[in-house]
């Protein structure tokens, strides 16, 4: 069965890493195209998903780059916004771990500026689930645009949320506030133990994901790096472990699970609905599949996620 479209909402950011300079006094940067939302487009669209992408893109230097990387990984861009706005920066320091602390600058940037105009001529009848978070979902003006949008697509379509909580541009607050709100309209709910731990401190993973399933979402999915995944499906629970791999970073690597879980659900037929024919065999598959993408992604470096060809050579090497 070929998957029905997934349409994805959100920023796209300009990820830069700093990397060795000719002198003491310079600093150099490579500069890679990020973003949650992004990144989870460009994994969807190398899996084999068709991928719509509803994103404000600047003019400048790094939007065009943007677009580039975009329309190169298969992502379809034909309701994206030519934004006046600059491009969002985020500027990433890895530790030894390959975890990334980012610095942003983020003000008055195109990602946030989005006016119900905008949204008003996107065709979601070809789309089985529409995803979206981070801090788009978070971020004035353009928060209460994106949640009115959600809200009229949910009735019809699937909806995934990832929040990305990000405490250095939008305190943890805002997005506690708004929970509860985005679990009624959610489908899906997929974030990491470090947002869970910020979205509810000192509450476990499990009793987490029950006060998330009471106010709405049916599929909680916490990703807990090397630990594997936490999945509950109206309270049913299951864990799958982390693929085993050599980590060279792991920027993108939730982005790019969330990919993974949503296209093996849509390839499925699953998606498009409220998820009423999932059952929790059918979520450890998806998670099962979702865990080889995200540490493919950890096994390069920065947000660049797997193509499905590399999927398949990775199963046939562990047949043999």
């Amino acid at each position: 069965m070929s998957p029905r479209r997934i349409t994805v909402l959100g920023e796209c950011v300009a990820d830069a890493f700093a990397k060795p300079a000719s002198t003491p006094t310079e600093l150099a940067l490579s500069v890679l195209p990020g973003g949650g939302p992004a990144n989870t487009a460009v994994a969807l669209a190398r899996l084999g998903t068709p991928t719509q992408f509803l994103a404000r893109l600047s003019s400048d230097v790094f939007g065009r780059l943007f677009r580039t990387h975009l329309e190169a990984s298969g992502v379809d861009l034909s309701h994206a916004v030519a934004a006046a706005e600059p491009s969002t920066l985020a500027v990433a320091e890895l530790d030894a771990h390959g975890q990334a602390a980012y610095s942003f600058h983020a003000q008055n940037t195109a990602d946030w500026q989005w006016t119900s105009g905008e949204l008003a001529g996107v065709d979601l009848s070809e789309t089985a689930c529409l995803h979206t978070g981070s801090l788009a979902l978070v971020r004035r003006p353009g928060a209460a645009v994106i949640e009115e949008f959600l809200a009229a697509a949910s009735p019809r379509t699937t909806i995934s949320i990832d929040p990305n909580v990000r405490p250095l541009l939008v305190h943890p607050g805002i997005y506690r506030s708004r929970l509860a709100r985005w679990c009624a309209l959610a489908d899906v709910l997929r974030l990491s133990e470090e947002d869970q731990a910020l979205l509810l401190p000192a509450i476990s993973p499990e009793r987490a994901c029950d006060i998330w399933h009471a106010a709405g979402a049916r599929l909680v999915v916490i990703t807990r790096g090397g630990d594997g995944v936490l999945a509950s499906l109206d309270g049913e629970r299951l864990r799958v472990p982390a693929v085993a791999t050599s980590v060279v970073d792991t920027v993108g690597a939730g982005d790019s699970f969330t990919a993974g879980l949503l296209h093996h659900l849509g390839a499925r037929g699953l998606l498009g609905g409220r998820l009423a024919g999932l059952c929790l065999d059918d979520v450890a598959q998806a998670c099962a599949f979702a865990t080889r993408v995200a540490a493919l992604t950890c096994s390069v470096a920065g947000p660049n996620p797997p193509w499905r060809q590399q999927l398949e050579q990775l199963a046939t090497a562990d047949l043999g």
